[in-house]
């Protein structure tokens, strides 16, 4: 709601840049989703490691 607000408000100020933000978004949100891709598949893999790293000290202290 308040990117749509604050595209309003810039529609009302310089349409013809509104247009443009409008046309572009779907293009920069397509080139930004590999990166999106590759962070998530990286905190995966960042928590396995911690997880396996820490599976020692959570079965002593479910032992003790």
């Amino acid at each position: 709601m308040f990117k749509f607000l604050l595209w309003c408000i810039l529609l009302f100020l310089c349409w013809p840049l509104a247009i443009l933000a409008l046309l572009l978004y779907p293009v920069i949100w397509l080139v930004l989703l590999p990166f999106r891709l590759v962070g998530v598949a990286v905190s995966g893999v960042l928590e396995l490691i911690w997880s396996l790293f820490s599976l020692p000290a959570r079965l002593v202290r479910k032992i003790a």
